[in-house]
């Protein structure tokens, strides 16, 4: 599985890009950076997206990308694949003739830009040679994590979240798991920040991240608030995790 990272960050910042990882050239999980890493050739090859939540930072680029596609002469239909709640939400609040044209029904409703198509919490999902489970997890709106396994390899993706159990259970699991990648967005310091808004700092990583009871698993830390980088930094070296990695953007990863 080769994962490309298009822009690894929980907010945008000079030229730090906010959240999008492309899978294996066809499957986006999330969609806060696109069109600004990707050519319209390698725009043109995305088939699915997999979408955490609806926040701005994972999702912005689908806006971006539908303008890209619509007039693509052999283009077919990107499936949008999440929760149904975070379906309705993607709905109700871009695609909704307001803030942004209804690309689920132009240029017509037979041949689409996006279709939805709504994963239940803990069913699997087959496509592009991918099998994906979603996993809801504990953020202030709907929101998911995913395993996406590929053959005899598997992938840990958190969303956003704070506290939380059902994913690290069902990814301690996992026989086939290869990495995770979890969410850092705060310092020590704004514990409280980072309570109120659902999110992790270094110390609740550490808590959260040995609920999956597999301790040399290489983490893959992203969503750092670009402001704190440094300071977040340093926090996670000193947590001493042995295969703990900062992402960072234009990263490529094959687990």
């Amino acid at each position: 599985m080769k994962i490309r990272v298009l822009g690894c960050h929980g907010a945008k910042l000079s030229n730090h890009r906010t959240c999008g990882f492309l899978i294996n050239g066809s499957v986006l999980l999330d969609a806060g950076t696109i069109c600004s890493s990707l050519t319209l050739s390698e725009q043109g090859k995305i088939r699915y997206v997999l979408i955490s939540h609806i926040h701005a930072d994972h999702i912005k680029d689908l806006a971006f990308l539908s303008e890209n596609l619509i007039a693509e002469k052999k283009r077919r239909p990107v499936v949008i694949i999440s929760l149904e709640p975070v379906l309705a939400g993607l709905q109700r609040n871009l695609f909704n003739d307001q803030i942004w044209p209804d690309f689920t029904k132009l240029p017509n409703s037979r041949n689409p830009v996006f279709r939805l198509k709504a994963i239940r919490e803990g069913e699997t999902m087959r496509f592009d040679g991918l099998e994906v489970r979603a996993i809801k997890v504990n953020h202030i709106i709907p929101c998911a994590g995913f395993l996406v396994r590929e053959n005899n390899s598997s992938l840990l993706y958190s969303g956003d979240t704070f506290q939380t159990d059902k994913l690290w259970k069902a990814a301690s699991k996992e026989a086939h798991l290869k990495a995770a990648m979890i969410e850092t967005s705060f310092p020590n310091a704004l514990k409280g920040l980072a309570t109120i808004s659902k999110h992790l700092t270094p110390d609740l990583l550490v808590q959260e991240f040995s609920k999956i009871g597999k301790p040399n698993l290489p983490l893959y830390v992203y969503h750092i608030k670009p402001r704190y980088l440094k300071e977040i930094r340093r926090e996670l070296k000193r947590l001493k995790i042995e295969n703990l990695t900062v992402m960072k953007d234009g990263q490529i990863i094959e687990i």
